[in-house]
């Protein structure tokens, strides 16, 4: 198996994702019929009740700016769509000489040449030392318009690939959306918002999982600190269960950091529910051995059962791409998504894969 952290010459196979125009979002949407045109007549026939109901005019700016910077985000996005991207959050005010800027540039760095997009917020501190350590061609930016502090850095200002947003919700959906990662690097109030909400999202399964990797600067206790007011009060409390500790990584290596996003794929490629099934896409079969380990060590988040290996169903028909990957397919009780994680992790298990 190649090391994760050995560059290619060429994009390493991880770096191309699914197709976002046919990712649910939430993850947990159950799988309909309605087309595109059905969507669009929806949301036509919702525009006219808005007006039947006497909606008033602040209202209504909501949802038109809502309406009108989405379908620009939605864009600028399509064409990167099957590449891979990891989201970096962190302040702004982080100097360049500052440790924590220097980390999150050798991260982003090591990203790109991996193939990987980072989008960032757009602005300065962490997020200039993203598109930096990224460089132009691989960076993409979701600006946001504050009457202070926010505004492009050089390293992305005036390329297609950055959207200025007024909404930190819709700002919010798309750092989150399109990513296949997500890299937490110290910040104020604003990042703590970003990773809680990741957090969040993964532990309820509205989004289908990904690495969550918290990145102190090297010696730093930013994140472990976090780490420990979780335990010491959220699990000791009752108000997390013992399994979410293991929806996020705290790390303060930059290698560390890489290897658990490029390790997160280096057999599962991505998820899917179809009615009441979970389905696994992975890149290569597992044997009957370690597929038996995994229905007995597993046990407590199947329904009814056992995990079985099975080709592409019918419902995935729009995916082609996708058609030839084999499935891990089982009935998840949709509740324990930090166990569902740890599966993930056994699953990237070398031992069982038959390459």
């Amino acid at each position: 198996m190649d090391d994760p952290l050995k560059p290619r010459s060429t994009i390493l196979p991880e770096a191309f994702g699914e197709d976002e125009k046919n990712r649910p979002t939430p993850a947990d949407d159950p799988g309909t019929a309605l087309g595109s045109e059905d969507l669009i007549d929806m949301m036509q026939r919702t525009v006219q009740q808005l007006h039947r109901d006497g909606t008033s005019r602040g209202d209504l700016k909501i949802l038109s700016r809502t309406l009108r910077e989405l379908r620009y985000a939605f864009k600028v996005f399509q064409p990167h769509r099957r590449r891979r991207k990891v989201t970096v959050f962190g302040s702004a005010r982080t100097k360049p000489d500052h440790p924590a800027y220097l980390q999150a540039e050798g991260y982003a760095r090591k990203m790109a040449q991996h193939g990987w997009m980072v989008i960032t917020g757009a602005g300065g501190g962490i997020m200039e030392a993203g598109h930096r350590g990224a460089g132009r061609e691989m960076s993409m930016g979701l600006n946001i318009m504050l009457p202070f502090e926010q505004s492009a850095n050089p390293f992305i200002d005036g390329d297609p690939k950055l959207v200025t947003l007024k909404y930190f919700f819709t700002r919010k959906l798309m750092f989150v959306k399109e990513c296949s990662a997500v890299v937490c690097c110290p910040g104020g109030f604003g990042t703590l918002d970003e990773t809680l909400e990741v957090l969040t999202l993964l532990q309820t399964g509205k989004q289908s999982l990904f690495p969550l990797v918290l990145l102190d600067e090297p010696g730093g206790n930013y994140w472990t600190a976090v780490e420990e007011f979780f335990k010491a009060e959220l699990l000791s409390s009752g108000w997390i269960s013992p399994e979410d500790v293991h929806l996020y990584k705290v790390t303060d290596n930059v290698d560390e950091a890489v290897r658990e996003v490029l390790s997160f794929y280096r057999v599962y490629h991505s998820m899917r529910y179809v009615n009441d099934l979970l389905v696994i896409r992975i890149s290569s079969e597992v044997t009957p051995a370690k597929l038996q380990a995994l229905s007995k060590e597993f046990a407590d988040i199947i329904v009814v059962g056992s995990i079985e290996q099975r080709s592409a169903l019918p419902e995935e028909a729009s995916e082609p791409e996708l058609a030839d990957m084999p499935r891990l397919v089982f009935h998840f009780n949709r509740k324990h998504l930090g166990r569902l994680r740890q599966m993930i992790d056994a699953i990237n298990a070398t031992d069982g894969v038959i390459s």
